[in-house]
């Protein structure tokens, strides 16, 4: 690894020189950093934690990895009736990204939201047969909904230096539906878990600091126009800023979604089992008090804030520096925003007032056709999605066992998941297809490094 904190040095075939390093981007949580990197990293306590924190956030970890049943050990009864894994472990393996299955196989760290569009189209409805999102296992006695399969067809292209490329586009197919068809209007939107670190600091960004990335309207004619998407909370209409596209205000409701839609484990945010009126076998084993109690609950609440970011150490490495010097120049920091300090976080002063990297500005955007899977989701349309943090993307091979990424897992590496980037993200991708391919390297290097 370089220690060299200037910019000198060869530049790229396109003339950018490397750019500067700066002091603290190899700690990107700040003081929640760890030195470890392995396959474990992702399931970490932060560096900062007291000695009674380090006992909740492993209290929070064993329930992360626990398998739930039915009819089992008290506090693991309460799996279903219908759900897609019995752990977050599951979808989440060591605390890292899902991936889309073999062809023609049913999906296990990934899943298939649905959706009715409204009237005024202004909101959306569950699918009237089977809710908001394919259930694919049931307990004994209980009828599985079915299952998505997807399969890929090439799409080749090339550079601007007519080195050609292939990439992968998904079609999804419904199989074996135990209730009928979905109806003619359901919009479906396939989605691979999403990595745990990182997301407590993410929930310390300061609104102000995320409201004054927005650009609705363009105003500064760049052809990005990030915006918050709202969610109604007990008649309130607050921002979102987690989930593939920002529908959820708070890791404890986004906590609270995923027990309920991906294990059918009922807590004190989402009381109600989720049995469409038609499903009578799920209704009649729907259980009348919570699965989890609200100690356990925040329990798993805090670990998922105090998950630990591991280090950089290739941050001021010559070719990194290049690539961030070129990242830039093909303005992807435009919502890949680098850097934050955290603001006040209530229960969780770990996290307070850190210097962090993220390289994400929370907002929505407008991804181009080819990405969309016209679904809407509050005020997040069905071209849009949260611009991804890109913190530990390099290590997705190391904790997760692939290189999937995206919403839907489609790209197989970051290359072309910048190659798949539209919409207001299409200059940067046409920017990225210019590049001489050392230069192209440098840049996914910089993003590796991450």
């Amino acid at each position: 690894m370089s220690s060299s904190t200037s910019s000198s040095g060869a530049a790229g075939a396109g003339g950018a020189m490397p750019a500067m390093f700066e002091p603290g981007e190899e700690r990107p949580g700040g003081d929640t950093t760890l030195d470890t990197r392995d396959e474990k990293s992702f399931s970490r306590p932060a560096a900062n934690l007291s000695l009674e924190r380090l006992g909740t956030f492993e209290a929070g970890l064993a329930l992360f990895d626990v398998a739930w049943t039915v009819g089992g050990e008290v506090d693991r009864d309460g799996l279903g009736p219908t759900y897609v894994g019995t752990s977050c472990r599951s979808c989440h393996f060591r605390g890292g990204r899902g991936a889309p299955p073999p062809p023609g196989q049913p999906m296990t760290s990934m899943l298939v939201r649905l959706s009715i569009p409204s009237e005024d189209g202004a909101t959306f409805l569950p699918d009237p047969r089977y809710g908001d999102q394919i259930q694919n296992k049931a307990i004994p006695g209980v009828t599985p909904e079915g299952w998505f399969s997807v399969d890929h067809a090439p799409k080749p292209g090339s550079y601007a230096d007519g080195t050609s490329y292939e990439l992968l586009e998904p079609t999804y197919t419904a199989r074996d539906l135990a209730f009928g068809p979905l109806a003619a209007e359901t919009r479906i939107s396939p989605r691979v878990a999403q990595p745990m670190i990182g997301l407590g600091l993410l929930a310390a960004v300061r609104d102000e600091d995320i409201e004054a990335l927005a650009d609705p309207g363009d105003a500064n004619g760049d052809g990005i126009r990030g915006r918050r998407n709202h969610v109604f909370i007990d008649g309130t209409l607050l921002p979102g800023r987690f989930g593939w596209k920002a529908n959820e205000v708070d890791l404890a409701r986004q906590t609270a979604g995923a027990f309920l839609g991906d294990i059918g484990i009922t807590s004190p945010l989402r009381p109600a089992d989720n049995c469409p009126p038609i499903q009578v076998d799920c209704a009649a084993a729907a259980g009348t008090t919570l699965d989890i109690d609200p100690a356990r609950f925040d329990a798993i609440v805090v670990f998922s804030h105090l998950v630990a970011m591991p280090h950089r150490p290739d941050a001021a490495d010559a070719e990194v520096l290049l690539g961030k010097a070129l990242f830039s120049q093909a303005r992807c920091n435009a919502c890949h925003t680098p850097s934050f300090v955290t603001g006040p976080l209530a229960g969780f002063p770990e996290v307070e007032g850190q210097r962090i990297y993220p390289y994400t500005d929370l907002l929505i955007h407008d991804m181009g056709p080819e990405l969309a899977d016209d679904r809407p989701d509050h005020e997040a349309g069905g071209r849009d999605f949260r611009t991804a943090p890109l913190w530990g993307v390099g290590m997705t091979s190391l904790i997760s066992g692939h290189t999937r990424l995206l919403h839907d897992g489609r790209a197989r590496n970051i290359e072309e998941a910048i190659l798949w980037h539209g919409g207001e993200a299409e200059a940067s991708r046409e920017a990225f297809r210019a590049l001489s391919a050392s230069d192209r390297a440098a840049l996914l290097q910089f993003v590796s490094s991450l």
